[in-house]
């Protein structure tokens, strides 16, 4: 599996339409999924992805992953690349994640995430701090 790197700003049009970069459409490949993410971002899974996460879905008791299950493939979209190497963004989806105009596309190893160009900076701000990845590491045993 290819890993999915990177940060890359760009904006959605009136219709929904993303433009995926091109490195990330590399490492996603041509047909991806969409769907919710954690923390109100949306995450976007190569075809291959996101097999690996049905497989280990269906694998849990459905007593403890209906919830999941149900938010997780009722939101996902399969998506494909137009000729521009765009993708529609459903609605549903956008007003989750609270995308208007301005969009910030991360890569985070196995998946790549849709950010509000503003929520991001607030998160790269609060949250992404040294301090906080050092703990983080710390924790990790890195």
């Amino acid at each position: 599996m290819r890993q999915v790197t990177g940060e890359y700003q760009h904006t959605i049009d009136n219709k929904g339409r993303l433009f995926i970069p091109a490195r990330l459409r590399d490492e996603l490949g041509e047909v991806f999924y969409v769907t919710k993410g954690l923390d109100n971002c949306l995450s976007i899974y190569s075809l291959n992805s996101w097999k690996s996460i049905e497989e280990r879905i269906s694998g849990l008791p459905l007593s403890k992953s209906r919830n999941l299950q149900r938010t997780l493939f009722a939101s996902a979209s399969k998506c494909e690349l137009d000729a521009q190497g765009r993708v529609l963004v459903p609605q549903k989806l956008r007003a989750y994640a609270g995308l208007s105009k301005d969009v910030t596309v991360i890569g985070v190893s196995n998946r790549a995430e849709i950010w509000d160009s503003q929520r991001w900076m607030q998160i790269e701000q609060d949250d992404l701090t040294s301090e906080n990845l050092a703990e983080s590491m710390d924790e990790l045993g890195f």
